[in-house]
């Protein structure tokens, strides 16, 4: 009830007291949840091992300044249009997405928790292409409904993440596009280990399956804060090459390191930018004990 009484009374504000608020709860968020605290620190450790404690709290301070403008963003989901959106997010590389969405087999949308990640797929509709997007069901029924509703208001369609396939199929055969953040630790069933910072991450292998299967364009599409610009930038890169050796397991693994190669670049350009309270190594090979501390 409280998430939802929150995300209402942020829509009645104006954009920039919305996000300045968002960003307050993100702060007070922050502070007070010690969790979140060790995983963001760890994480910076073992990507940037080089990197001094005021760095790392630098990029710090910038993932929660993001986090909580996206809570502010969100709210104003209902108020934006074409012309508004316009002010807020620009497209860069567009082409790249043009030019494999004209192939006409489909496009997958490889994108991660960068900036206001709620932002990026809600704008590329509002600028005329529409997507579906892989969701995880929320407990509380009225709140995932709420946002839902949100994602969908610039015609966006959810799909349920555990009845995707038939759907994503159907979807990508009718030279539709479907967005997958790729950048999360995932379970043992339905991964492989790739390098991500050095470091072998259990990382989905259902993108390169469905690429490999469908020939669908896969085409990493970023969001990021353009500080001098003071929007935000939706990069679309070229289509990443696939890997067609024969081998169906090599071809999963190299695809989906290639995949996390690329989310890894965007990381680094903008590591103030990327989600790291997630505890993205956290799965690790049989045997191999965590490397969080307890």
């Amino acid at each position: 009830m409280a998430a939802w009484v929150g995300l209402k009374s942020l829509g009645l504000l104006p954009r920039g007291l919305a996000r300045f608020i968002g960003f307050s709860f993100a702060v007070v968020a922050y502070t007070f949840r010690t969790p979140l605290q060790q995983a963001a620190m760890s994480n910076l450790k073992l990507a940037f091992p080089q990197w001094t404690e005021a760095e790392r709290k630098r990029a710090i301070r910038g993932m929660i300044r993001q986090i909580g403008w996206m809570a502010g963003e969100f709210s104003q989901f209902p108020r934006y249009t074409r012309e508004k959106i316009e002010s807020i997010v620009m497209l860069d590389g567009f082409e790249n997405f043009d030019a494999a969405h004209r192939r006409g087999k489909g496009v997958l949308f490889l994108t991660g928790h960068m900036s206001a990640w709620e932002l990026a797929p809600f704008a590329h509709a509002l600028y005329g292409h529409p997507l579906h997007f892989l969701v995880r069901p929320i407990t509380n029924r009225r709140v995932d409904a709420l946002i839902n509703d949100y994602r969908c208001l610039s015609g966006n369609r959810p799909i349920e993440k555990n009845r995707s396939a038939r759907a994503i199929l159907k979807i990508l055969g009718e030279g539709g596009t479907v967005g997958i953040l790729s950048d999360h630790n995932t379970s043992l069933d339905e991964s492989v280990f790739v390098d991500f910072f050095g470091i072998p991450a259990s990382t989905t292998s259902g993108l390169a399956r469905i690429a490999l299967r469908t020939d669908a364009a896969v085409v990493p599409g970023f969001l990021s804060w353009d500080e001098s610009r003071r929007k935000y930038r939706l990069r679309f890169e070229p289509a990443v090459e696939l890997s067609r050796t024969g081998d169906e397991d090599a071809d999963i693994r190299e695809n989906t390191a290639r995949f996390t190669r690329v989310i890894e670049n965007y990381v680094r350009v903008h590591p103030d930018q990327w989600l790291w309270v997630h505890k993205r190594w956290k799965t690790r090979p049989p045997g191999e004990k965590s490397i969080y501390a307890a």
